[in-house]
């Protein structure tokens, strides 16, 4: 470790336990109690995402625009859900932005896209949540207290599923894969999933996933994430190829929390 970098370790080290020392321990209760995964956890990995979630609140800047009231309770909701990605495989992994801009609700923002036929369309959408490679990610705090329900949504999860595939510099649902895991085996259980999840779709079948996957490649992976902590069963009943895919690259198996 460098010198540079063994000092802010080391200057973090001492925030974070100041940090602690302030904060009622009953305010994670207050804003992760209702979350399934949470409850899920053991005392020890609970006290791991504390500690992670803290330093996500040191490193990162949570900015409200004008009027939207973020209180300790919602931080601690933001950053324990932004957390739990990132549990095993590290805090680092989320390096290279700096900050979340908060909504009170949804926003709308206009999008331009190219379709099959490389036709390029403009609307203006609504969306819970945003992530722009380096920053920043945006969120609609209804939509962050809304998740968590065991339904398989979670836009924390999600918008931050974003930026861990960003890291290879392009949102393609493929992100930097860990020593020892096949880009070949994932790019082609990937795809086999994709396309039993449009079969599903254009066949009107009851989907396993939210349909809002098929609008990319990126969406697909960050829509996966959501349901792997989510919601695990269902997707290694219906893909377990890329149930353990994902087992692999976050270095977890919310199975067993489930089970």
């Amino acid at each position: 470790m460098g010198l540079l970098r063994w000092w802010r370790a080391r200057s973090e080290q001492r925030r974070l336990q100041r940090v602690q020392a302030e904060l009622d321990p009953a305010l994670w209760q207050q804003a992760l109690g209702d979350w399934l995964c949470y409850r899920h956890l053991n005392p020890e990995q609970r006290e791991r995402l504390h500690d992670t979630a803290l330093r996500f609140l040191l490193r990162k800047h949570l900015h409200p625009l004008e009027g939207v009231e973020l209180d300790d309770v919602l931080r601690l909701r933001v950053a324990g859900m932004a957390a739990l990605p990132v549990l095993e495989i590290g805090l680092d992994w989320y390096d290279g932005w700096q900050t979340l801009v908060l909504y009170d609700g949804p926003f709308r923002t206009r999008q331009k896209w190219r379709d099959e036929a490389g036709v390029v369309h403009e609307a203006v959408r609504e969306l819970s949540g945003e992530a722009w490679l380096r920053g920043p990610v945006v969120l609609s705090l209804e939509d962050v207290s809304h998740s968590g329900r065991a339904d398989g949504f979670n836009v924390v999860i999600h918008e931050l599923a974003h930026t861990l595939d960003m890291r290879s510099s392009v949102a393609n649902g493929s992100p930097p894969l860990h020593r020892g895991m096949s880009q070949t085996d994932w790019a082609r259980d990937m795809q086999a999933a994709w396309d039993d999840l449009a079969l599903r779709a254009e066949r009107g079948e009851h989907l396993p996933l939210d349909a809002y996957a098929l609008e990319a490649p990126a969406e697909f992976f960050a829509v996966l994430s959501e349901s792997f902590f989510e919601c695990p069963q269902v997707l290694h009943g219906t893909w377990p190829a890329v149930y353990r895919h994902l087992t692999d690259f976050y270095r977890q198996n919310p199975l067993r929390w489930h089970t």
